[in-house]
């Protein structure tokens, strides 16, 4: 998922979280280097579903998404003491123990569920499960006393009957109904760190709660595949070339470049038109999915694929009028 994932998704929602209290900028001409990093966006993180079913072919899924977080937020933190100085990474307890917490429901929850469940459910599949993000979100919102816009509320029900045909193929036996749920409690687990983000004293600078998040999420990632028994007849030979160079791509474009690109566009484009990755990135997963691993685009995934992406588009338009 957006990575990380998400990450897809998904890593930027520190960023992200800071946006309803930004001032109403004035129209202007959208530059060229807004679309190339909408560009990156787009095809970066709707791509990182397939580079996670790539790489569980032959690697053990948390103790590669550990590695990968790991090492995407030390690099991180090292190119912002390289660029900001060290004092950039600087935080309070407090802060440090958000990041974690947060770091713990977005990455170890979040991404290393989907990454689980990528060994039995098409990349696809996963990304249409995880667009229903937007309207869990909501919900928590409105569970917290704020009062959600009607047609943010309609989007919400078009989301939830999405999600409702999309696990179709899990219960016809098509697709494991156990990833399906997987991934569905990943989405909640997103939607509760990126809720609770906005919420609690996280550090000021996103790029440094996104390196503190990479790690702790990491970290916990690769105690929980050290308890399942992951490295039990793990042979490093027997890892693919193609394995590999999935997670080296995650690693330098699904989390890095990616998050980058994104949060560069939360300060230089309107955020109207940065959202509009959430309902892009489906779209992008599950063709790549279909046209490099040959996934079938079944009648279910296609209607509910499509309930969801509408569901979206309308809580994404809804919001940014907000």
């Amino acid at each position: 998922m957006p990575s990380p994932a998400a990450e897809p998704a998904s890593e930027v929602q520190t960023s992200a979280s800071a946006s309803p209290g930004t001032p109403a900028r004035t129209p202007r001409r959208i530059s060229g280097a807004v679309w190339a990093a909408l560009g990156i966006v787009y095809v970066v993180w709707g791509s990182t579903y397939l580079g996670i079913r790539i790489v569980v072919e032959t690697m053990p899924p948390f103790l590669s998404a550990g590695a990968r977080f790991v090492t995407a937020g030390l690099i991180l933190a090292g190119l912002i003491a390289w660029r900001q100085g060290p004092a950039a990474l600087k935080v309070t307890r407090k802060q440090l123990a958000s990041a974690v917490v947060v770091g713990l429901l977005l990455i170890l929850g979040g991404n290393g569920l989907v990454v689980l469940a990528e060994t039995s459910v098409p990349s696809g599949l996963a990304a249409l499960l995880i667009a229903v993000v937007p309207a869990w979100v909501v919900l928590l919102r409105a569970a917290s006393g704020e009062r959600p816009a009607g047609f943010a509320v309609l989007g919400v029900l078009l989301g939830l009957a999405g999600l409702a045909v999309l696990t179709l193929p899990g219960l016809s036996g098509d697709v494991h109904l156990g990833g399906v749920l997987l991934v569905i409690l990943a989405a909640l687990l997103w939607s509760v760190g990126s809720f609770t983000s906005g919420r609690i004293p996280m550090p000021s600078n996103p790029f440094t709660a996104s390196a503190y998040e990479m790690v702790a999420g990491g970290l916990a990632g690769i105690v929980v595949g050290l308890v399942r028994g992951e490295q039990h007849g793990l042979d490093l030979a027997a890892l693919s070339t193609r394995s590999w160079v999935a997670l080296a791509y995650l690693i330098l474009f699904g989390s890095l470049l990616g998050f980058t690109a994104y949060a560069w566009l939360l300060q230089s484009a309107p955020l109207s038109l940065a959202a509009t990755y959430a309902y892009v990135n489906p779209v992008v997963a599950v063709l790549l999915g279909a046209l490099v691993l040959n996934e079938a685009l079944t009648w279910p995934i296609a209607l509910g694929g499509g309930i969801v992406v509408a569901g979206v588009c309308l809580i994404v338009s809804t919001e940014r009028r907000s």
